[in-house]
């Protein structure tokens, strides 16, 4: 039986591969952010003259804004209250849902092709 000797792929292919995965990796990233979806969705809650007891704060904890440079308390209110939106959105998930399906149906179909002829050139018809 004859040693199997795999199709070499050319440099300008590798090239395009990497810009392609590169796009889908900064695009996955990015993406979620630049649709409010991540990241971004925190909501301060709004307090009139903070002072560190209003915001919770006990001295070692003012000690530490401090070190950090927020010697003003209404300077580190807004990272103090800053709370997450946790609501939920219906066509997100659907939409994710679709992403996710639609991605391993073609994973599975390119999977398939490529083992085929693999074992179409190994083993021949």
């Amino acid at each position: 039986m004859a040693k199997y000797t795999a199709p070499v792929q050319s440099k300008i292919g590798q090239i395009v591969d990497v810009i392609v995965l590169l796009i889908m990796a900064i695009g996955a990233l990015y993406i979620p952010l630049w649709m409010g979806m991540a990241g971004s969705s925190k909501e301060p809650v709004a307090i009139e003259n903070p002072t560190w007891e209003a915001l919770g704060q006990n001295p070692v904890m003012v000690g530490q804004w401090e070190k950090l440079g927020y010697s003003d308390p209404a300077s580190a209110a807004e990272l103090i209250t800053a709370r997450f939106d946790y609501s939920f959105s219906i066509s997100s998930l659907i939409v994710m849902i679709v992403v996710i399906v639609g991605y391993y149906a073609i994973l599975l179909r390119f999977s398939e092709k490529e083992y085929r002829d693999v074992i179409a050139e190994k083993f021949g018809e």
